[in-house]
């Protein structure tokens, strides 16, 4: 009895907590296909019940507002796809390097610049904001794609080698050692015999920092300006360019979070596993 009433209590808390999480999602696709009158004098919820649904604000972005949206759209796709790509490998070479070699810098050891890694993720990123700024007008590398990755490899690099420095402690040296044995270099053992090995953690790896890079906005509001700008920003622009039209942002916003999802839906299951460590 007790049994039943834990796994109840258990799946009810499970139910309403996942209603929580869904709920502005539903309301923000819902508002996309609502007219001006349906949100204004709202709340209405349910699509023919309280509301008749009108897709000519999909339909809008698509035609008129096109050249406005594919722009921000696949400077988003570059700029996080390269940098997360970027952010994992070299995150995972160096976990690599902190998990089989002994390093010391004065009194600090392996697990120490590991934590000192990790502490740079903490930083707000607006101290470093005025810096940045000014060393990619001096270089010229304001408002471009180049630049734009750079910054969020480095934002997101702390975090990549945290999560990947976790996985490989775990993987047995012994079977690097047999593939050098056997001839291969340090740099064959890593690429074809790890990592196969941690593809299900370097997948998860490449899916938070793909999804950390597509939602940040501040950077990319201080050193971009047009032609790479991203969907975080078009987003926002539409609030102060036209006031609150409230049915273009959700749409905006439904079609942002269709890339990360998709993702995260093609991955899933290596992302299931690369948060699982290995040998549980």
């Amino acid at each position: 009895m007790k049994s039943k009433l834990l796994n109840f209590i258990t799946y009810l808390i499970l139910v309403t907590w996942t209603v929580i999480v869904l709920f502005p999602i539903f309301w923000m696709v819902t508002t996309s296909f609502k007219e001006k009158l349906d949100v204004f004098l709202g709340p209405k919820y349910l699509p023919w019940v309280d509301f008749k649904p009108t897709t000519k604000w999909w339909v809008r972005i698509f035609t008129i507002e096109r050249r406005e949206l594919i722009t921000p759209f696949v400077n988003s796709l570059i700029v996080a796809g390269i940098s997360s790509f970027f952010a994992s490998l070299f995150g995972s070479m160096s976990a690599y390097a902190l998990t089989r070699y002994k390093f010391r810098f004065g009194p600090m050891n392996n697990d120490d610049i590991l934590l000192w890694i990790v502490s740079q993720r903490m930083m707000p990123p607006i101290i470093t904001a005025l810096a940045v700024f000014l060393m990619f007008r001096v270089t010229n590398l304001l408002d471009t794609h180049f630049g734009l990755i750079l910054v969020y490899i480095a934002f997101n690099l702390p975090l990549a080698v945290w999560i990947m420095a976790n996985f490989l402690s775990q993987i047995p040296q012994s079977i690097e050692e047999a593939a050098l044995v056997d001839g291969a270099s340090r740099a064959q053992a890593f690429f074809r015999v790890v990592v196969p090995m941690v593809l299900p953690s370097l997948s998860a790896t490449f899916l938070l920092c793909f999804v950390f890079a597509w939602n940040e906005f501040l950077m990319a509001l201080i050193l971009t300006y047009s032609r790479a700008q991203t969907m975080p920003i078009l987003i926002a622009m539409q609030h102060f360019q036209r006031g609150p039209q409230w049915w273009d942002i959700s749409a905006l916003s439904t079609l942002a979070v269709l890339p990360p999802i998709a993702i995260t839906l093609g991955l899933q299951r290596y992302f299931v596993k690369g948060l699982i460590p290995i040998g549980k």
